[in-house]
């Protein structure tokens, strides 16, 4: 072999060491760069970025609904407080979906919707306003598109509050807050072989907080106003920023059962371990 050709060989396999190097070097910094990368989705997914915890999500499902072909008339009043109470919401940082004139598919859509943003540190509020029928010892939100002529249909065409209950508990959600100004007289009684009137009572899983507008079996009658009695004194207290939603609801009670004299008693029901507050702690002292 000529010397020129043996430092050539040389020279060779000196650049491909070199090129090998390179190379290795260049594979370990983009895997590190992955590693950083996972790291930091994991951070983001656990609450974990920077060293700090996100906060609870806070979430709602707001429907309301006023347009019922078999009512003698529209309500006014639902689909009115169904939107002051989502801005009120939003105000204090929950992410609301709200609903109008909802049907059957819409509001269990709207459920599915709610069932798939719960984890375990979510504050879930649901907002039904409408008519509500009780069937069987279970309450039930009416769509606007039920066909009830029997009070089986009730159980096939609405949607039981119990039911949308199970799914935040089998979600896992931190506190589950409740609203239902339901407590209409009955518009498809005339049909029933059995009587019925109101709400059933509303049975409760776990960190469940409960405001109904008239006691189980009772009927609340709307006022001539722009919001319904219930929606008026909730949304005055939701303003209370200091206080907690326990607070906001027997507030809210009170005065009601005040103001009519005894003719109106909303219902309050709890099994929060643990008080919540409506808006987040940052902004109470705001």
């Amino acid at each position: 072999m000529h010397v020129g050709q043996l430092r050539l060989s040389r020279r060779s396999v000196t650049i491909a060491v070199a090129l090998a190097g390179v190379l290795s070097l260049a594979i370990g910094a983009h895997a590190a760069l992955n590693m950083r990368a996972l790291d930091a989705a994991k951070a983001i997914e656990t609450g974990q970025d920077g060293g700090q915890a996100k906060h609870p999500s806070r979430i709602a499902l707001v429907i309301g609904n006023g347009h019922y072909p078999d009512a003698n008339a529209p309500l006014t009043q639902p689909i009115n407080d169904a939107r002051a109470l989502t801005a009120a919401l939003r105000r204090d940082g929950f992410e609301v979906d709200v609903v109008e004139d909802a049907s059957r598919d819409d509001m269990t859509r709207a459920v599915a919707r709610l069932k798939a943003r719960i984890n375990p540190d979510s504050v879930v509020m649901l907002y039904f306003g409408g008519y509500g029928v009780q069937a069987g010892r279970e309450s039930y939100m009416i769509p606007v598109d039920a066909a009830i002529w029997r009070e089986s249909d009730v159980r096939r065409q609405g949607v039981s509050i119990e039911s949308v209950l199970d799914v935040m508990k089998e979600r896992g959600a931190r506190a589950k807050l409740v609203v239902v100004d339901a407590s209409r007289r009955n518009p498809y009684e005339r049909r029933f072989r059995s009587f019925s009137h109101g709400l059933a009572p509303i049975d409760a899983p776990d960190k469940t907080l409960i405001l109904t507008s008239a006691t189980p079996g009772q009927v609340a009658d709307d006022s001539k106003g722009q919001y319904s009695v219930l929606m008026a004194e909730l949304l005055n207290n939701l303003s209370n920023a200091q206080s907690g939603a326990e607070a906001v609801f027997n507030q809210t009670r009170v005065a009601i059962t005040h103001a009519s004299d005894g003719g109106q008693v909303p219902s309050v029901s709890s099994s929060l371990p643990e008080d919540v507050r409506f808006a987040p702690i940052e902004n109470a002292g705001s």
